[in-house]
């Protein structure tokens, strides 16, 4: 279905915590003489902020995928939005091209999505769904920024977009009605995949725009251009990077996904994406920066790292909460053979990023909890509730014993993970949710 077979939602203007920047309009041409001075006022031009998320190499088409296999280059998805004013004395929008210039100028563009049908997205009642991997990809990432999927929406009376600049760094989007007639909307979001040299960990560059409008003035059309009156600048840490090589002491989680090795490959992969999908929207509840999470996913569990410096007693009980909130979610109508439940861990530590994955004790223990069998016992022996919680001593007494939040002191137990052909052995305490928590 597209949006002409449903009433799709409004588009949302840009929250305050998805903007980039703000410009004005400014007329890129001088007037005639006998012109009315038809300046573009206020009017301006709200870009949100790009957000970047990995695509995997299996998600890839083959020939870019054996282009990455051989150059080692990497490949991210791309979503881009931004708002127009509204235009004073009648003036409306005719055309709009919007820009992206990467400052490596060996990043280009592989692929240009100028509505959400194009990518593999589906819209009727409820979130758009996806029919692509891309579009799943999506999807996921866009949990971090919210309406903008519903933005490419197609909808009866906007213009279609043309896309330009495909394998260059410079690339973008023009919408176009020179007649007129059609009125252009003011809310526009586009998705672009994007190749990225390995050397390159922080993607920066510019965003430009230009507009043109109609307006009349003694029966006669008048048409103006404008452009962006500041320079709009972007720099981005691509995700899989930290900002610093520096041992430092962070909250990480694991979390993997129960009886996952007797799942058929279609179900499998159906239940990575529902995995990947609540770990993200857990986060997200938690008020986390996903483009500051270190994730690493793997097949049916991931390991993420948190940023330096949250506050585990406000982060701790809110990602507990999302991740409830979000398994039954994804739980909700789905069989027996098909619920994604899940154990999952937490520890701090001192960890530092290394070549092939992250050192520090906690990084080790928070998997032997995740793996132990107190864990394995209270998802076997409660078969209703969608996970079970393990975290050491350290994380109980700092911050679960004072905690006004649920899951409470009282909804812990304690066990001993005691592991002899690891040597490990940690004292440790078990979270199984009861009531509203499942």
């Amino acid at each position: 279905m597209t949006g002409d077979d449903w009433a799709l939602p409004e588009d949302e203007p840009l929250r305050a915590s998805d903007v980039l920047a703000r410009s004005l309009l400014r007329p890129s041409q001088t007037r005639d003489p006998d012109e009315p001075d038809s300046s573009f006022g206020p009017a301006g031009v709200t870009c949100g902020r790009p957000l970047l998320f990995p695509v995997a190499g299996e998600d890839l088409p083959k020939p870019l995928r054996l282009r990455a296999e051989v150059s080692g280059r990497r490949y991210f998805g791309l979503l881009a939005a931004f708002d127009l004013d509204e235009l004073a004395d009648g003036r409306r929008y005719t055309s709009v091209r919007f820009e992206i210039a990467f400052d490596a100028e060996d990043a280009v563009a592989v692929r240009l999505d100028s509505d959400g049908g194009t990518l593999g997205l589906t819209y009727g009642q409820g979130p758009p769904r996806p029919v692509t991997v891309a579009a799943d990809r999506a999807i996921l990432a866009g949990v971090a920024r919210p309406g903008w999927l519903v933005r490419m929406a197609p909808r009866a009376g906007r213009p279609r977009a043309w896309s330009f600049g495909m394998h260059r760094h410079r690339f973008g989007w023009t919408y176009a009605d020179p007649s007129g007639r059609m009125f252009l909307p003011l809310t526009y979001g586009m998705h672009a995949l994007v190749e990225v040299p390995a050397s390159v960990a922080v993607l920066s560059g510019r965003i430009g725009l230009r507009v043109e409008t109609l307006g009349t003035w003694r029966d006669r059309s008048i048409r103006r251009q404008a452009t962006l009156q500041d320079a709009v600048v972007f720099q981005e840490v691509l995700p899989g990077h930290v900002e610093t090589s520096t041992a430092a002491v962070r909250l990480c989680m694991a979390a993997d996904v129960a009886s996952y090795s007797q799942r058929p490959n279609h179900l499998a992969e159906r239940t990575q994406s529902w995995l990947v999908r609540a770990l993200a929207d857990a986060r997200r509840a938690a008020g986390l920066d996903e483009s500051a999470v270190a994730v690493q996913d793997q097949g049916d569990g991931q390991f993420a790292v948190l940023p330096v410096g949250i506050d585990e007693s406000t982060v701790i009980p809110r990602l507990v909460g999302g991740l409830a909130d979000a398994l039954r979610r994804t739980n909700s109508g789905l069989g027996p053979a098909e619920r994604v439940r899940l154990r999952v861990a937490l520890h701090r530590g001192l960890m530092k990023p290394a070549d092939s994955g992250w050192v520090g004790a906690a990084a080790i223990a928070v998997h032997r909890i995740l793996d132990s069998p107190p864990l394995r016992a209270a998802l076997r022996d409660n078969p209703a509730v969608d996970y079970v919680l393990g975290l050491p001593d350290v994380l109980y007494r700092d911050v679960i014993r004072h905690s006004a939040l649920p899951p409470l002191p009282d909804a812990f137990t304690e066990v001993t993970v005691d592991l002899p052909e690891k040597q490990f052995v940690e004292h440790s305490w078990l979270h199984v949710p009861t009531g509203n928590e499942t």
